[in-house]
């Protein structure tokens, strides 16, 4: 049975968390939810990784095996840092055989050892457990030799990097590889790490994180000297309008400190101004540093440096790739909810592009769906469910070139659809030109592939050309050389011959022995020139060859002589030439060759001294010299061969060395051609491979390549077996292209295919997939609309096929269907079934079928009518004609017509006063009647219904209408002054709302002076005005008049209508100026209030403003929208109803009669949101220090106003909390929650509220603890009499809590209670004092921490036996002794740490004799007086007591011991933590 506890772990909206403990020890499992659904499981350890202790070097790894339904998946973590996987470093595999999963460690490193955690998570839980890992270090390692090399070159290219100008500027110099890499890496992500190292070409990648990880550190204390706090790097990134931007967010300590930006090292100069014409610009907002590079081109690339006086905080590697359009994007036209396709080609492949609607970067979502085709060369952006919101410019950007279009949807026009949801449409605009794109992308690939084959044959010639400079080079000087070498050895021989005719004949026979030594020493000579070319350089090889050379002529001479000492003498000097080759050799691997020379040189030396006096004997001696420079000949000449053909000069020097392997002869092999050779033709090559395709099962495919020959004849392959045509398979041909098509896919027609002519091959997939299809008939009978009645029922089927498992799923309008009610769904094998019963009207609607799986989705779309009675015609009723012979009315049709055609409308009439009706009939379909069966003065009603083939609706009764009564119409509207000139005003109006029941037959309008009270009228009596309007031309210029009119129907003139505007007679007015002094006066997050001035009233030009408008325009929208719809007279104006935080534009406008002036505008846009505020925090009191116990929830709340909404960030320890940490963020509120604390969250919690104005911070310390662990065993030993020595196991809780105390309790056989003795002891030994002999004494210490003390570990029972005995010790005489000493500190005073408000114990120990005076100091001030601490001195243990540690107690604290004999002192400092 697992024990249950349940606590608040939101892990998700809603989800409560349950801690259950597994049947694996060491492993917690978290319960996501209350109930599981049956047959699923939440994840656990079946095996969990062990313990591991291993040498450094080693291969290390971690096993788990994990079960769970649904299969967990597994993560990997550490306690100290993230784990970087890479092949060098780390790796994580999974087993599928064995289901192990493993964290592997090819060679562990000391960096590696930590705390590792594993994850198993599904959807329904979680389990963890915990692993150490600990790396013995080794004695010498070449890796730590060579990372302290590579530390050491680090540190001098970090000194070459600050090597700076007194200004702060670089020195101008283009940065060389080295440079760029390190400064690529410290602003790079880790993710990157990998990338930048391979293309750098870095290979110890461990070395690489040791050396960048100290040299970030010693980057961020210089950073640190300038900046308190950078975040938010951005790499170079393309913008969709022809420019670059890098951006950063640093915080200045000085904000005059200079920034600077280079390329490649060398500065770049920029403005502070967008509208100066400089390449290079940058922008400030706030913290914000934006940098932008303007019209793009290639010479941009390179890489980007921001440094702050001196100091570089940022770099990045902007690169331009060689790619155009091909085809751009063009303008698509979409219906509202189709979907909408944008598509371009590329010159050259690209993983991805970048693609901007409305200037904001897209990504893939459920609304923007990105493709990108198999050879990267053709990209598309499809935009989902187009509404007319997502009009606009879309863009698409590759490298630097950007291309952009309109997408226009155009809204339904339909006025009956109009405010209604239109159906989802599966077309798709902008699509239709695939084979066209397709076959421009072939072209582009083999262009790029001819582009790239071009460039490869060049650099291959290239390569070869230097190859073969380089070779005759190496043979020029190999030629001169041996040239210089002989001449030489000859001219000494000569000299030597002619000095050695001359000498004494006694000394022939030592002569001759020492030159047989020079003659071996020249092949030595040689042999170690050789030797140098094998390991060293050509260079080396050709100087040794040429000292074999000089050796070999020495012999030859010995040999020609007859006896002669000449050749003896030659081959001493090939000996020297040898040792002048020697010395070519590199690296040290010339030295070989450098000792045969000195033994050459040495021989020729002697044999000069020595010379006069020799004489020449025939003797087996000259034989011996001439042996010697033959074998040393050869050994030259073969070693000499080695030694060019590299790597095996070594060979060559051994034969050559003594002679003794001299007669063995070797070809000389080349490596090359001095002349290149005649170009041979390469064969066969392709122009287009193949390439992988995706097949849907019954329907076609194709795999197509193209050769260079058309006389090629190629073999087909699959999965490596040769294949030929058959009925359901053809292989043609057709001039270079080779094509292998399948008629009919099936599952077994999958696999590689590859295609191979003339020893080159290509290879390509084909991936068989199955996505679900419709029967095409049965799709079209579905797609017809089903009409039917109310109350009956609707019956949907359709067959479909595709691989197996499909979900089947059913819509109506939209929502989802599920067999519940009147719905049932039936979906068996190949078929699924919709049946709807008892249908109603409002069931009407679009019925949709979408069929998934892991293959692609299908969906298909009918149309369901319902028919219905219809609903009652509606009113208002609308009087054509009452008069005294008909009543002529109208009225609207039904708002529902029940989905059926209007027959007829059915008609009663009722006399006013009378009970019965009279029935009309059915008048037709026409909304309208035109009763002439009516009595004068009568007063009539009416019922109206109407009829379809559904049956009859409900009556709409109307109003009593009187026929033949005389009424008299109502007023009209006032009059309103259309224009006004000096001799004429023109007035319009409007109809009468009441025309009395009869038609309007004109109107009389009356005039009237300002001040005067008659009215007259305009009109001559006997002509009515037919019209709406009238130009009054009976008027005096300069006068003000106002109007009115009557309507006139056939019972005569009704009442005027309310007198009009005054207006004066004269010419028109010129609309005013521009406002003046438009300002913001005030705001808030949905109201703007502004003011401004009258414009300036210029004669002739602007008159004077009788009202203003005022409009805004959001800054999305190119409309403006006006906020009042009639104009204000007054100088303010507050618009309402404003989106928070949204972008405005206003403006106002000024009028009069003479129309609307100039807008003036407000210099920048408006968000709507209250003043600025920078944040702070409300509370009255904040705590800053929290104790929770472990397992339970700890929750801190923030209160801050702030303007605008500020951006709430939570750290613990300086870095973000984790995701197990609950952040609710409310206006004004910012709640922390962690729903089950442990250990690990102790830490300090900082809040971080910053708006555009600033920033305010707090911190608050939460330390998670529970009830200690006991200590281990206690040990009671007595060191001195009459005192114990408790000392005892720290608590396994002390590494973990550092509040953690013990404290001491004792019993004795006395008393036979227990009393504390010492408490707040923080390390573990006590010693007691006073003990008794012949008292049984037992000790109990326990662990004590916030949370309170844990179980006593008890000491075994202490006896001192009682002296019953009396006896007498006669002490031999002896000399007294002194044991006065002066005082000395046995154990000195520690470093203090404490909490602020906790105690604080220090002790030590001293001694002295006679004893000692102890003064306790503080900062040199005496505390043996002051009663805040408390001091003690037992035995010599002196110890202070600071009962609550507050800041003024931080200092250094002394103890000074003095007696007669001398003084000791002990110091310490104590460091309060808040």
């Amino acid at each position: 049975m697992l024990k249950k506890t349940k606590v608040d772990d939101e892990t998700a909206t809603g989800q409560a968390g349950i801690k259950k403990k597994s049947k694996v020890p060491g492993v917690m499992i978290t319960q996501f939810m209350e109930e599981l659904p049956e047959g699923k499981t939440t994840p656990d350890f079946t095996r969990k990784p062990i313990a591991l202790t291993i040498q450094e070097g080693k291969f290390a790894y971690f096993k788990a095996i994990v079960v769970g339904d649904p299969t967990p998946t597994v993560t990997w973590s550490r306690a100290n840092g993230e784990i970087i996987f890479h092949t060098d470093v780390c790796q994580q595999k999974y087993d599928p055989t064995s289901n192990e999963h493993t964290l592997e460690f090819p060679k562990v490193a000391p960096e590696d050892a930590d705390t590792y955690k594993c994850y198993a998570t599904n959807e329904y839980g979680r389990a963890v457990c915990t692993v150490i890992l600990n790396v013995i270090e080794v004695g010498f390692s070449k890796t730590k030799e060579l990372q302290k090399i590579q530390g050491e070159d680090a540190t001098e290219f970090r000194k070459r990097l600050k090597t700076r100008n007194p200004d702060g500027t670089r020195e101008e110099k283009t940065m060389d590889a080295n440079e760029k890499v390190w400064e690529i890496l410290l602003s790079a992500e880790k993710k990157d790490y990998e990338r930048i190292c391979a293309e750098y070409g870095i290979t110890d990648f461990r070395g690489m994180l040791k050396k960048l990880t100290e040299m970030k550190k010693e980057r961020e204390e210089e950073i640190a000297q300038f900046i308190s706090h950078i975040r938010t790097l951005k790499p170079v990134e393309v913008k969709d309008d022809d420019c670059a931007t890098i951006e950063l967010d640093m915080d200045l300590l000085d904000s005059g400190s200079k920034i600077f930006l280079y390329k490649d090292g060398v500065m770049v100069p920029f403005s502070k101004e967008e509208g100066e014409g400089m390449k290079h610009n940058l922008k400030q907002v706030g913290k914000k540093y934006v940098f932008t590079i303007k019209n793009l081109s290639k010479d941009d690339a390179g890489l980007y440096s921001v440094d702050v006086e001196g100091v570089n905080v940022f770099s990045t590697d902007f690169k331009v790739p060689e790619v155009d359009f091909a085809v751009k994007i063009q303008e698509v036209k979409a219906e509202e909810r189709e979907d909408a396709l944008f598509q371009c080609v590329l010159t050259a492949p690209m993983n991805e592009i970048n693609w901007y609607g409305k200037s904001a970067l897209l990504t893939n979502n459920e609304k923007h769906e990105i493709i990108v085709s198999e050879d990267k060369l053709i990209h598309k952006l499809i935009v989902r469910d187009c509404l007319p919101l997502d009009g606009g410019i879309y863009a698409a950007v590759a490298g630097i070139k950007s291309c952009n279009a309109w997408l226009v949807v155009e809204v339904e026009k339909d006025p009956a659809k109009k405010g209604k949801k239109a159906a989802r449409k599966t077309t798709i605009a902008g699509a239709g030109n695939d084979e066209e794109l397709l076959r421009i992308a072939k072209e582009q690939q083999e262009r790029y592939q001819k582009e790239m084959e071009e460039k490869a044959q060049l650099a291959k010639k290239a390569q070869e050309e230097k190859e073969l400079a380089a070779a005759a080079v190496r043979a020029k000087q190999k030629a001169e050389a041996e040239a210089k070498a002989a001449a030489k050895a000859e001219a000494k021989a000569a000299a030597k011959a002619k000095r050695a005719a001359a000498g004494k004949d006694g000394a022939v026979r030592k002569t001759k022995k020492k030159v047989a030594g020079a003659g071996a020493d020249g092949a030595s000579g040689a042999t170690g020139g050789v030797v140098g070319v094998g390991a060293g350089s050509a260079a080396g090889g050709a100087a040794g060859a040429t000292g074999g050379a000089a050796g070999a002529t020495g012999g030859a001479a010995g040999a020609t002589g007859g006896g002669s000492a000449a050749g003896s003498l030659a081959g001493a000097a090939g000996g020297g030439a040898g040792g002048a080759g020697g010395v070519g050799g590199r690296d040290g691997s010339g030295a070989a060759g450098g000792a045969g020379g000195n033994e050459g040189g040495d021989v020729e030396g002697d044999s000069e001294v020595e010379s006069d006096e020799d004489s020449f004997e025939d003797s087996d001696e000259d034989i011996e010299g001439e042996g010697g420079g033959a074998k040393g000949r050869e050994g030259a000449k073969e070693g000499g061969e080695k030694g060019d053909l590299g790597g095996e000069g070594e060979e060559g020097g051994e034969k050559g060395e003594g002679g003794e392997k001299g007669g063995e002869r070797r070809k000389r092999a080349r490596a090359g051609p001095l002349v290149p050779d005649t170009v041979i033709d390469p064969g066969v090559h392709f122009h287009a491979g193949l390439s992988d395709c995706k097949a849907i099962i019954g329907e076609a495919a194709e795999l197509e390549c193209k050769v260079s020959s058309e006389e090629c004849v190629g073999i087909w392959y699959k999965d490596g077996a040769e294949i030929q045509a058959s009925e359901s398979l053809t292989i043609s041909k057709e001039g270079c292209f080779h094509r292998l098509k399948i008629h009919k896919v099936t599952e077994e027609n999958a696999g590689k295919y590859k295609f191979e002519a003339d020893g080159r091959k290509t290879e390509a997939e084909i991936a068989v997939e199955d996505p679900p299809r419709f029967d095409k008939e049965e799709l079209e009978a579905f797609k017809a609309p089903v009409t039917i009645k109310k109350g009956h029922k609707a019956t949907y089927k359709l067959s479909y096929i595709g691989r197996e498992p499909i979900k089947v799923q059913w819509y109506l309008e939209g929502e989802e269907l599920s067999s519940e009610g009147n719905i049932n769904i039936e979906t068996s094998d190949g078929t699924s079934r919709l049946l709807m019963m008892k249908l109603q009207h409002k069931d009407s609607g679009e019925i949709k079928i979408k069929l998934k799986n892991v293959f692609g989705t299908i969906e298909a779309v009918s149309q369901l009518n319902v028919l219905d009675k219809p609903t009652p015609p509606m009113g208002p009723l609308e009087i054509v004609e009452a008069s005294s012979s008909v009543i002529d009315f109208k009225w609207r049709p039904p708002k529902d017509s029940g989905g059926c055609k209007i027959q007829n409308y059915i008609l009663e009439r009722q006399q006013v006063g009378r009970n019965t009706w009279k029935k009309v009939g059915p008048i037709g379909p026409e909304a309208k009647y035109r009763d002439s069966d009516v009595d004068h003065g009568r007063r009539y009603c009416y019922r109206i219904r109407v009829e379809t083939e559904m049956g009859t609706s409900e009556m709409m009764e109307t109003e009593d209408i009187q026929a033949g009564t005389k009424a008299y119409p109502a007023p009209p509207s006032a009059p309103k002054v259309a224009s006004a000139f000096k001799d004429c005003i023109n007035l319009t109006w409007s109809p009468p709302a009441d025309t009395g029941g009869t038609s309007i037959l004109g109107y009389n309008l009356e005039k009237r002076k300002k001040g005067s009270n008659l009215w007259g009228q305009v009109n001559p009596p006997n002509e009515i005005i037919r019209g709406k309007g009238f130009a009054v031309k009976d008027v005096v210029e300069g006068m003000e008049y106002e109007f009115r009119v009557s309507a006139i129907n056939d019972s005569g003139a009704g009442e005027f209508s309310t007198p009009s505007e005054f207006v004066f007679a004269r010419d028109p007015k010129k609309p005013p100026g521009k406002v003046l002094d438009l300002k913001v006066t005030d705001s808030t997050y949905t109201t703007l209030s502004l003011s401004w001035n009258k414009p300036k009233d210029i004669k002739g030009e602007e008159d004077e403003a009788k009202g203003y408008f005022v409009e805004i325009r959001p800054a999305e929208n190119t409309d403006w929208d006006r906020c009042n719809s009639n104009a204000i007279t007054m100088t303010t104006y507050t618009v309402k109803g404003m989106k928070s935080m949204a972008m405005y534009w206003v403006r106002v406008i000024a009028t009069n009669d003479g129309g609307e002036g100039v807008p003036q505008e407000l210099d920048n846009y408006i968000l709507a949101m209250p003043p600025p505020v920078r944040p702070r925090f409300t509370d009255a009191k904040i705590k800053s220090f929290m104790i929770v116990r472990a397992g339970n929830s700890a929750r801190f709340t923030i209160n801050f106003e702030a303007s605008p909404w500020p951006e709430v960030t939570w750290l613990k320890d300086g870095v973000p909390v984790s995701k197990k940490v609950t952040i609710s963020n409310a206006e004004g509120t910012s709640q922390l929650l962690i729903p089950s604390a442990e250990r690990s969250d102790t830490g300090i919690y900082t809040i971080i509220v910053k708006n555009i104005v600033g920033q305010e911070t707090i911190s608050i310390e939460i330390r998670v603890t529970d009830e200690p662990k006991p200590p281990g065993p206690v040990d009671l030993d007595e060191n001195v009499p009459g005192t114990v020595t408790i000392s005892w196991t720290a608590s396994p809780d002390e590494k973990r809590d550092d509040r953690l105390h013990y404290m001491v309790t004792k019993r004795d056989s006395v008393k036979r209670s227990w009393n504390t003795i010492a408490d707040r002891i923080f390390n573990n030994k006590f010693t007691a004092c006073n003990i008794m002999p012949g008292r049984e004494y037992q000790f109990r210490v326990y662990a004590k921490n916030d949370m309170g003390s844990s179980k006593p570990s008890e000491s075994a029972k202490w006896l001192i036996p009682a002296k019953k005995e009396k006896f007498t010790v006669k002490m031999p005489e002896s000399k007294a002794c002194d044991l006065q000493c002066p005082p000395k500190f046995l154990v000195p005073l520690k470093m203090h740490t404490a909490p602020q408000g906790y105690e604080c114990y220090m002790s030590c120990a001293v001694k002295g004799d006679p004893t000692p005076h102890v003064t306790w100091l503080r900062n040199n001030i005496s505390l043996n007086t002051n009663t805040n601490y408390f001091i003690s001195n037992t035995c010599g243990v002196c110890s202070m007591l600071i009962l609550r540690v507050g800041t003024k107690d931080t200092g250094e604290y002394k103890i000074v011991a003095e007696n007669a004999l001398g003084r000791a002192e002990s110091s310490t400092k104590l460091t309060v933590r808040e």
